[in-house]
């Protein structure tokens, strides 16, 4: 197996655990100043919010998060669900507007096993994917490359997503 090696991810790794569910980074993100630089939040609805993935693997890399800290979907109520799946569709809609991705890779990774990052709280990921995305600095130079700064992405999903939708 070939190795990649990723030591922007270390920061990731060593973070403090805040004061959310058992120091759940999903349950402290809500709380953070909106104008604080690494606030990524996109929108907020009622039961869930969209943030940005800070290590995202493209473009406009989603996350659709409840706000109630479950590790899987099956304890969630329906509304929380029906919102997650809805703001996965707005998400989608405002990525096909400052993006144009010629597909998408939605889904959730349910437990360490599965591949999930932070298993303790189930979120949803919208990965916007163009034709061309798996090119020579992916597949021989092991580099993932994104187009823009995550505050720049952020401020333009606000942007379109207050136009499409109204508050963000």
């Amino acid at each position: 197996m070939d190795q990649l090696y990723t030591p922007w991810r270390m920061p990731y790794i060593k973070r403090k655990r805040g004061s959310g569910a058992v120091g759940c980074l999903f349950c402290d993100i809500p709380s953070r100043d909106e104008a604080a630089p690494d606030n990524l939040i996109v929108a907020r609805g009622a039961d869930c919010y969209a943030v940005l993935n800070r290590y995202p693997y493209t473009f406009g890399h989603t996350l659709v998060v409840p706000y109630a800290h479950s590790p899987s979907p099956e304890s969630l109520p329906a509304g929380v669900l029906a919102e997650v799946m809805s703001m996965s569709n707005c998400a989608m809609r405002v990525l096909r507007e400052i993006a144009n991705p010629d597909g998408f890779n939605i889904g959730a990774n349910i437990g360490a096993a599965a591949g999930a990052g932070i298993a303790a709280h189930f979120h949803f990921h919208i990965v916007p994917r163009w034709s061309g995305d798996a090119n020579f600095m992916v597949s021989i130079g092991e580099t993932q490359t994104i187009a823009a700064e995550l505050s720049v992405i952020r401020q333009q999903m606000r942007e379109t997503w207050r136009k499409l939708y109204g508050a963000a």
